[in-house]
């Protein structure tokens, strides 16, 4: 299909594989039917991950402007990635930065955001202090990181990038790209899942990559054949040099849905100013003065929405994650935010607003049979009801309706 045919069928395929009708029976705490309430149902948080990297949570000097970035975040998302890159997390041997991603996921959970580590094993982001050690010493302290990371954080952190690039960490020549070169790299990843899975059976755990290729088909399928513990596939998407045409956007969810696992986009990054040159390969470098820009936030808007519209709408695809969430510190200097470095809105926060807490949300006004029930087309997530008696007196319940659970709900008012 191309991107007009793709677009055109994106609401019918959202209604189809987001929303589903249930039947609501509402009782009062007894267990006792209530019989013709009249109710009003509305979505207090999509099942779906709607998120952002959470980087400046706690990390802004300025407090005007860290409100601001805590209350939009907080206002329009429900998903958040919070930073383990080893040499960020323990600069020096033996000392972690522990204490500030605690308080990180208890913001997270205190606004209803469910946070995310990422990421557990990376080349890249390598602690200098782990240079003089042997390769050995290296891949123990590598492993202990993943298994005390994973076992302390249980319950407060729950999802992993366990890790991230696997498919070209051969390249580096260091510890870990030299175990994932001679392991291969299906070897290294299966082991590092098992670290992570040994210390949080019930956590989901991903890997990451950026390598749209044979090389990380391969991957999956190699982990798949092993019976590692994979429970998701994270694609990057970053933009910095032109725009995914719709067609590739949704010929990768084809592709990598065929494994069976959900995917979540982990990094997408869409630009308001003026992208990257096409031959500047150095990601790396940071550029200071790289500005959003009317035309380039009209831009940004126009075609994320599109993307997100496609996205949302493909049954497997189950997270998405901007990156960054605000110009202020972003990755590389990228004018890449939903919000401008003073925090004011741009319009694509303004369109997601919209998009996904008034189009794609319940707010269903019923009235239940004198059994107490009631039909109703609900997106999938936690739902509110105040509920009206015959008598005026007014109730308030709540209830979950998650994609792979019942239709069939009971629903407490009191």
């Amino acid at each position: 299909m191309n991107s007009e045919e793709l677009l055109s069928q994106a609401e019918a395929r959202i209604r189809q594989h987001r929303t589903a009708e249930v039947q609501l029976q509402f009782v009062d705490r007894q267990g006792h039917p209530l019989p013709n309430v009249r109710g009003r149902v509305r979505l207090a948080r999509h099942e779906f991950r709607l998120g952002a990297n959470a980087f400046r949570v706690g990390n802004i000097p300025d407090p005007t402007l860290q409100e601001a970035y805590n209350e939009r975040f907080a206002a329009l998302l429900n998903y958040a990635t919070l930073p383990f890159y080893w040499a960020g997390y323990e600069p020096q041997a033996g000392a972690t930065s522990e204490k500030r991603l605690e308080a990180m996921a208890s913001w997270c959970h205190a606004h209803g955001i469910t946070p995310k580590g990422h990421p557990l094993i990376w080349h890249e982001v390598y602690p200098q202090w782990a240079q003089a050690l042997d390769d050995a010493e290296v891949l123990s302290r590598l492993q202990r990181r993943v298994r005390e990371i994973v076992t302390h954080f249980m319950g407060e952190i729950d999802l992993w990038d366990v890790v991230n690039e696997a498919t070209v960490s051969h390249r580096f020549d260091h510890a870990i790209g030299r175990w994932i070169a001679r392991e291969g790299a299906a070897h290294a990843v299966a082991q590092a899942l098992a670290w992570a899975y040994a210390a949080n059976p019930n956590a989901t755990l991903i890997y990451n990559d950026f390598n749209l290729s044979p090389d990380f088909e391969g991957l999956v399928v190699a982990l798949l054949e092993k019976g590692a513990p994979l429970q998701a596939i994270g694609i990057q998407s970053h933009m910095h040099k032109e725009l995914w045409p719709l067609e590739k956007a949704w010929r990768v969810c084809e592709t990598y849905s065929r494994f069976g696992l959900p995917l979540h986009f982990t990094e997408m990054t869409v630009l308001s100013g003026r992208l990257k040159a096409a031959d500047d390969n150095d990601w790396h470098r940071r550029h200071e003065d790289w500005p959003t820009t009317a035309e380039g936030e009209a831009r940004q808007l126009e075609y994320a929405a599109q993307l997100y519209t496609l996205l949302f709408s493909h049954p497997a695809v189950e997270a998405i994650t901007w990156w960054d969430f605000s110009d202020l510190g972003s990755w590389q200097g990228a004018p890449s935010g939903m919000l401008r470095q003073d925090m004011t809105p741009k319009p694509l926060y303004e369109w997601l607003m919209e998009a996904f807490h008034k189009r794609w949300h319940t707010d269903a006004l019923l009235t239940a049979n004198t059994e107490g029930q009631a039909l109703a087309r609900c997106y999938f997530g936690d739902h509110e009801v105040m509920g009206t008696l015959p008598s005026g007196d007014t109730l308030r319940g709540t209830f979950r309706l998650y994609r792979r659970g019942n239709r069939q709900l009971q629903v407490v008012l009191e």
